[in-house]
Parts: structure tokens; C-alpha cells; sequence
């Protein structure tokens, strides 16, 4: 093991379980638990994310455990794949490293009514104009500019500000987590900085590990709810992952710093100063929360835009209009965002701040949150893998209420990091090794696919695996990318 490797107890629960107890560290106030199966623990060990989730087990209102995904891998402060639900009746807390720098990172699906043979053909230059269409790229600006008074309305009011312009429709709202928008954004929270930054970016792509995949559906596990979400083997969908751009970025570097002293102020005792956290209820932790949804309606608008232009590229390659080729989204769904939900905690019910920091909402069947339409199956789980495998969509399950707080990983998880794997990829060409697993791939940049390797991930199917065998969310269907457009 490395110096980074955690040595700490990780006690098995059951096969796909493990505790850190509170016994731990002194001022645990419970238990960590991360999901994952014998040999993805292994793994897991080898990172110091374990030792994050010790350390959120330390925030004031935490309730039940200090949870994570398969997923998992080091982050600021909350390991990437971190849950935490805090209580403001109980001191509870608002932790920004529990959203993370991109607020309402998250993934929509669009499927289509196109079969993986009519696209073929053409799939090089349906790639050409996606990638001539889509803005991507380190301080890439876009189509859509807002003046500042239109950003704010935009922060407010969310995806239903589009649809006014006649770029969103009320099926897309529906389709949306929140119906895209957080009633409790307070624009005038986000600092003129954020706004400046987020001006010209609502509608474009960023780098990193963001995308637009072009997918194929290559196996169905769950017919019925399968159908219900208008998907089929061998149809053609666009899965698009991106968040609140510079923005989001910004609102989180406001927030730590506005936090600095918050923990001395409250007589909050931390183990890492990247946990900073106010309680919910003090100015400190309104004023962040207020910036955060509105960075959270951001990104929704952003992933309206970003669809939006990706039906107008589909529209001029197959000369047909986007309704014609029903390209109809399935959901978005967000995986950095705290939420306020009313989940059972010992057989109470109780309001919580539900913390998902790369993290996914996974609501079961019957649950009021679910748009109608998915109410008798399950919210979609949408989980991205990499460039080279696959991607997947699940549907809650009830165990996810039970146990994980309604939440489900967010995605493949990293195991190298940027750095080690633009190490990894040294005289390679990442494109040419994607284009001989049948992927086209358009980049800004080498680093850009280096970096996003497909060796840089676990594997997705093991990690929805243990979720699905883990009862949280179940298996839909399997999607293998065929394209891809990256910054």
C-alpha cells in the first residue's frame, strides 16, 4: 500500500457493507459507511477517501452515518461519493465540500426515436457537428449571453426562464429533477464575480470530466421500466454531463471563504478545515444556501442549453426536426447539491439536509418526488461510465430510503488522477485507441482525453453491480458510447 493507503478499521457489514466505527477517531459523533464489494474495498483502501468519511462523521445534526458510495475517491473535503444528512433541529450543519466547487454537477439522457444502424452511417459527421455545435473547452463562452439583470431572473427561476424564451419545453421541466429549479435560490447571494464568470457560459460544456456522449443501447435488464422511460436496444440517446460552469465555482470560493471562521464562531471542533460548515440556520449558512440553489438552477439551465443545441445538430444531420426524431428527455438528474427531504431516522420522521457530493438522488417507486410518469417504477438513476464501456440507467429502489438517505453512486469513480494519468498516457493517442473500440472522439485538446482515459476509472458495471445487489437502485438498461465530444 501506498502512504496515501487508509489503515483504519473497515469492519464488514455484509457483502457489500463496510463500517468505520465511531471508535475510530474521538469526536465521531457515528459511523461511516461505505458501499462496496470485496474487491472494490480493496481498492478503496488504497485512497485516503475513507479516512474523509471518517471525517464528516465529526459535523454537528449528523444523522445515522457518514455514507459512501462505490464509487468513492478523494475530494475537498467530503470524499467524492460522500452522503451526509444533517438536522438544523439538531445543531445540523450546511458544509459547502459537501456540494463541491460544481454545484449541480449532474447528467441528463435523452433517448431518441434513431436505431444504432440508421446513425452509423453517419456518425462521423453527426461527431463533426456536435463538436462544431457544442462550446467545450477551458473559458469557452457560448451562444446564449444574458445581461446581468436576465442572469439573475435565470438564478431565480431556473429552467421555466427558458422555457419563456421558447428554449426548454414543459416536458423538459417535467423531466427534471426539481423540475429545474430550487424555489429557495436567493440571486442576490451570488457575488458579482460569479455572475460576471457565468455571463457567457450557460449552454457550454467546460473540460475535465464533463461530456456529450452519443450512446447505443445494448442491453435491456428491466423491461417494463425500460419502456416507460421510452427506451429500447439498439436506440440511439445523448447523455450530456456538465454543471454550473465558473459560477458554481465561484459561489463555492465565496462561500469557504465567507465560512473561514464560522467552526470557532459556533464552537464547531473539525478535523480538516476543508469540512468548514455553519449551522443551518445562522446568516453564514442561509447566505450559502441561498447562493447554492441559485448555482444550482444555473446548471440546470445549462444542460437545458447544452441539450437544446444537441437536438439542433441531430436536426441538421438527419434533416428532420428534434420532435420528428423524438428526442425526448428522459431525466437529469443532480449529483452535487444539498437538498432539505423528509426521510425516516430511527422511525421519525425528519427534515434533513441531505449532503450528495458526487452522489446521485435514487427515489423508489411511489415516492412524491417522482415525476408521475415514473411514479409506478422508480426515479431514473443515471449513472455515466467512461469513454470506452459503458453508461448506465438505473430506477430507485426502496432500500435506498432505508439505508443510503434515497441516494446511489453518481458514476465509475476515479483511480488515477489527472496528473497520473496524463503520465499514463505519454506517446499514446487516446483518440485512435477509442476509434478502434468504436468511438469517435472529438477533443479541445490531448490532455483533455488523457485525462479521461478509460483506464483513469473503475468500471462501471461493477460499481452498479453493488448498488443493484445492494437494493438501492435496480438495473434498467446498458448504454455503450459510440461518440463523444469533450473539452
Amino acid at each position: 500500500m501506498s502512504k496515501s493507503s487508509f489503515y483504519g478499521p473497515l469492519e464488514r457489514v455484509n457483502d457489500y457493507c463496510w463500517r468505520i466505527p465511531k471508535s475510530y477517531k474521538a469526536g465521531m459523533r457515528v459511523d461511516g459507511l461505505i458501499y462496496a464489494d470485496e474487491a472494490m474495498i480493496d481498492l478503496i483502501r488504497q485512497d485516503q477517501a475513507p479516512e474523509q468519511v471518517a471525517n464528516v462523521a465529526f459535523l454537528p445534526g449528523i444523522q445515522e452515518a457518514s455514507l459512501a458510495m462505490p464509487d468513492i475517491h478523494w475530494g475537498y473535503g467530503f470524499p467524492i461519493g460522500g452522503v451526509a444528512a444533517t438536522d438544523p433541529e439538531e445543531g445540523g450543519v450546511i458544509s459547502p465540500g459537501g456540494v463541491g466547487y460544481d454545484i449541480n454537477c449532474g447528467v441528463r439522457l435523452v433517448r431518441s426515436d434513431l436505431s444504432f444502424a440508421e446513425v452509423q452511417p453517419r456518425l462521423v459527421e453527426l461527431m463533426d457537428r456536435l463538436f462544431a455545435t457544442i462550446p467545450a473547452g477551458v473559458g469557452q463562452s457560448g451562444k446564449y449571453a444574458f445581461s446581468a439583470a436576465e442572469l439573475r431572473r435565470l438564478l431565480g427561476e431556473g429552467v421555466g426562464f427558458l422555457k419563456a424564451r421558447g428554449l426548454a419545453t414543459a416536458s423538459d421541466i417535467e423531466h427534471t429533477e426539481a423540475r429545474g429549479c430550487l424555489p429557495t435560490a436567493v440571486p442576490e447571494s451570488v457575488s458579482e464575480r460569479a455572475l460576471t464568470r457565468g455571463a457567457e457560459q450557460c449552454g457550454t460544456l467546460g473540460s475535465g470530466n464533463h461530456f456529450l456522449e452519443v450512446q447505443v443501447v445494448d442491453r435491456v435488464f428491466d423491461e417494463e421500466a425500460a419502456a416507460a422511460m421510452g427506451l429500447a436496444k439498439d436506440m440511439i440517446c445523448v447523455m450530456i454531463h456538465s454543471g454550473s460552469r465558473g459560477l458554481g465555482y465561484q459561489v463555492c470560493d465565496d462561500a469557504l471563504r465567507s465560512l473561514r471562521g464560522a467552526p470557532a464562531k459556533y464552537g464547531i471542533r473539525l478535523p480538516d478545515n476543508q469540512l468548514v460548515c455553519a449551522p443551518v440556520d445562522s446568516t453564514e449558512g442561509q447566505a450559502y444556501l441561498g447562493a447554492m440553489c441559485a448555482a444550482a438552477n444555473f446548471a440546470w439551465c445549462n444542460r437545458q442549453l447544452l441539450m437544446w443545441q444537441a437536438r439542433e445538430a441531430f436536426e441538421h444531420v438527419f434533416h428532420r426536426g428534434w420532435e420528428h426524431l423524438h428526442m425526448m428527455l428522459v431525466y437529469d438528474v443532480a449529483h452535487n447539491i444539498a437538498k432539505l427531504e423528509e426521510h425516516e431516522v430511527a422511525g421519525v420522521r425528519k427534515r434533513v439536509w441531505v449532503h450528495r457530493k458526487g452522489a446521485t438522488r435514487a427515489f423508489p417507486a411511489g415516492h412524491p418526488e417522482v415525476p408521475s410518469i415514473y411514479r409506478g417504477i422508480g426515479q431514473p438513476v443515471i449513472i455515466p461510465g467512461d469513454m470506452g464501456r459503458a453508461s448506465w440507467v438505473l430506477a430507485g429502489e426502496p432500500g435506498s430510503m432505508r439505508e443510503t438517505f434515497g441516494t446511489a453512486c453518481h458514476g465509475a469513480g476515479r483511480v488515477m488522477s489527472r496528473t497520473a494519468a496524463v503520465k499514463h498516457a505519454q506517446g499514446r493517442r487516446i483518440d485512435e485507441e477509442l476509434a478502434a473500440l468504436g468511438v469517435i472522439a472529438r477533443a479541445r485538446s490531448w490532455k483533455g482525453l488523457a485525462e479521461e482515459q478509460p483506464d483513469a476509472y473503475k468500471d462501471v458495471d461493477l460499481v452498479v453491480e453493488v448498488v443493484h445487489r445492494a437494493g438501492i437502485a435496480r438495473k434498467v438498461a446498458r448504454m455503450r458510447p459510440i461518440g463523444v465530444v469533450k473539452g
